[in-house]
């Protein structure tokens, strides 16, 4: 099997596209913030949905190079997991209210539910109550909203929208972070060697 690395070209792409989708995760935290409920519904669907689109182009790319490159549609289907996909031009289904249902203490839908989903709904609302802060989510939270205000260089505005304890880890977190500065080149003169004759 000849094994080639992904080219510099397609490589650079995909990193754009995924820094992409996570400024717009980030925008998503951002607009579930308390002093956003006057748009956090309309802010949250778009930036989620174009966090969806961009890392689906970033998928797309790869599969498109992988077919150029002989990859049959059985295993590209597969790696690409289209079985697992839906459509959001559908609109939430029974397996999305049930799993609401689930994350508000409701009762379980009765006709179409998912009793999978609504039970991952309960099991999410009883993490939330026991720790309001996981540390692996907390942590998330303070890179994204970290490295959003150190490249925006506007680290103060994190303690005007962020929860003191999230503030302070993402603080941390932009600190550690230096904006890229272009290399600074010296040309030092040669020395002339001397001939001999």
């Amino acid at each position: 099997m000849d094994i080639t690395r992904m080219p510099d070209p397609l490589r650079r792409a995909v990193h754009q596209l995924v820094c992409e989708a996570v400024e717009k995760c980030q925008e998503v935290l951002r607009y579930t913030e308390p002093d956003q409920a006057h748009s956090w519904e309309r802010m949250t669907l778009y930036r989620t949905t174009d966090a969806s689109d961009t890392l689906d182009k970033a998928a797309l790319l790869i599969a498109a190079y992988c077919q150029r490159t002989g990859m049959a549609m059985g295993p590209l289907a597969s790696y690409l997991q289209t079985g697992q996909q839906r459509s959001r031009a559908a609109g939430p289904g029974n397996a999305e209210r049930a799993h609401l249902a689930g994350l508000l203490g409701e009762r379980a839908p009765e006709a179409g539910g998912d009793s999978a989903r609504y039970g991952w709904g309960q099991r999410t609302a009883e993490h939330a109550r026991e720790a309001e802060d996981d540390p692996q989510e907390l942590f998330t939270a303070a890179v994204l909203h970290g490295l959003t205000a150190r490249l925006c260089d506007d680290v103060d505005a994190l303690d005007h929208y962020l929860p003191p304890h999230v503030a302070e880890l993402a603080r941390k977190v932009a600190g550690v972070l230096e904006m890229p500065r272009p290399a600074r080149v010296t040309v030092r003169p040669r020395r002339r060697r001397a001939v001999r004759l």
